[in-house]
């Protein structure tokens, strides 16, 4: 596998020395000041590929491996008035990004919410910090701060039992606030309660069909696209995955990666392989579908995750210790590896914050050092397995 780390550009506290020391060699960033539907020009392209050749302590050490990730408007998914519009300028940017010789592009099909969390700084229990997400904590948001119409018809009589039984503070509703913004589009800026009725407002018609209809209709028009560039397409799965605030999820299971892989039969309609988000779901069976479906697979993240007694419950454990059998996921790929003869771009998805970094500014889950350790640890069984094959 090529190994990678995730980097948020020059402004990202890790630094391009710090992803090449970790033992990386393929950079997964994107041009994350554009904004979302706007054009990747080649001049901010070529701005990119030159910080990333200048960035590493040995010359032409790291490399740009993945795009992650070239997002879908919202009015893309929602089938907005400017879709049309939006799709010719997603088309037009991968075609760009093509004739730079990047050949992965990662993407989601999340409505308005990126990814979810409830806690972004739990207590493990060697004193690091980690990620989590509490269904009960996220129904108690949507039911005290959003006060969203309707909330009640759309989770678990258990789970909303237990989040009346205990409502939060208004201290622990705004922290909840703040942490679910930290995965939507543009809550570096500005995205409070008032922010996200209004976004989740613009879904008020559009049901788990509709979304896969439009999901189906935006594959039909990129992947061919794609293919002429020569960039394979990576959906990611959803995180966590099941609905959430009202908004349908399309890419959770084992049945919908089956359905969205077979609506455009093409290489260039892949998946990025998310351990974490696909562990989440208590009836995906990880290691299956990684052999099942790794010959479309063009984008690896690896995490591992212990679920809760609520469905969706999870915390984000250390990347070999969890519900995940990773040693399996990770032979399975290393099979396609030598079936296909192409090296999957991997990265650890995340890292606990611990030791130097746990009193340093980072993004949620992107600190140095534990992504380091879940690096170094990945690597580690893959080259026990390759050595126990050529045994």
């Amino acid at each position: 596998m090529e190994h990678c780390l995730r980097w948020y550009g020059p402004d990202d506290p890790v630094s391009l020395r710090d992803v090449r020391q970790a033992g990386a060699r393929g950079v997964v960033t994107a041009l994350h000041h554009v904004a979302n539907g706007d054009e990747w020009t080649d001049v901010e392209i070529e701005r990119r590929l030159q910080e990333i050749a200048e960035g590493s302590p040995d010359a032409g050490g790291l490399r740009w491996s993945v795009v992650e990730s070239l997002p879908v408007h919202e009015e893309i998914k929602r089938c907005g008035p400017r879709r049309n519009e939006l799709l010719d300028t997603y088309c037009r940017n991968l075609e760009r990004l093509g004739s730079f010789g990047i050949e992965t592009v990662c993407y989601n099909f999340m409505p308005v919410l990126d990814w979810t969390r409830t806690d972004l700084s739990v207590n493990w229990f060697d004193g690091s910090k980690a990620l989590a997400f509490s269904l009960v904590d996220l129904v108690a948001f949507d039911l005290f701060a959003l006060q969203r119409a309707g909330a009640e018809h759309g989770y678990p009589d258990a789970v909303l039992s237990e989040a009346r039984r205990h409502p939060p503070s208004p201290e622990r509703l705004a922290e909840l606030g703040r942490t679910i913004a930290a995965g939507l589009p543009g809550s570096e800026e500005s995205y409070g309660v008032a922010e996200l009725r209004s976004a989740l407002a613009d879904y008020a018609d559009v049901h788990r069909g509709a979304l896969e209809d439009s999901l189906d209709a935006f594959l039909r028009t990129v992947v061919p696209v794609a293919e002429g560039a020569g960039v394979r397409l990576a959906i990611h799965p959803d995180d966590p995955p099941l609905p959430l605030l009202g908004l349908p999820r399309v890419v959770s299971t084992a049945s919908d990666l089956r359905r969205l892989l077979g609506s455009v039969e093409s290489e260039a309609n892949g998946l990025t392989f998310c351990t974490g988000s696909l562990g989440a779901h208590p009836e995906n069976d990880v290691p299956a579908l990684a052999e099942e479906l790794s010959p479309r697979v063009h984008f690896v993240h690896l995490r591992n995750v212990e679920k809760g007694s609520s469905p969706g419950d999870f915390v984000e454990s250390d990347h070999l210790d969890g519900d995940v059998d990773m040693v399996r996921v990770i032979g399975a790929l290393l099979d396609e590896e030598e079936r296909s003869r192409r090296a999957l771009p991997m990265r650890p998805d995340h890292g606990h914050a611990m030791l130097d970094d746990l009193g340093k500014e980072s993004r949620p889950g992107y600190s140095a050092i534990g992504r380091l350790r879940g690096l170094a640890e990945l690597r580690g069984v893959e080259h026990a397995l390759r050595a126990s094959r050529a045994g």
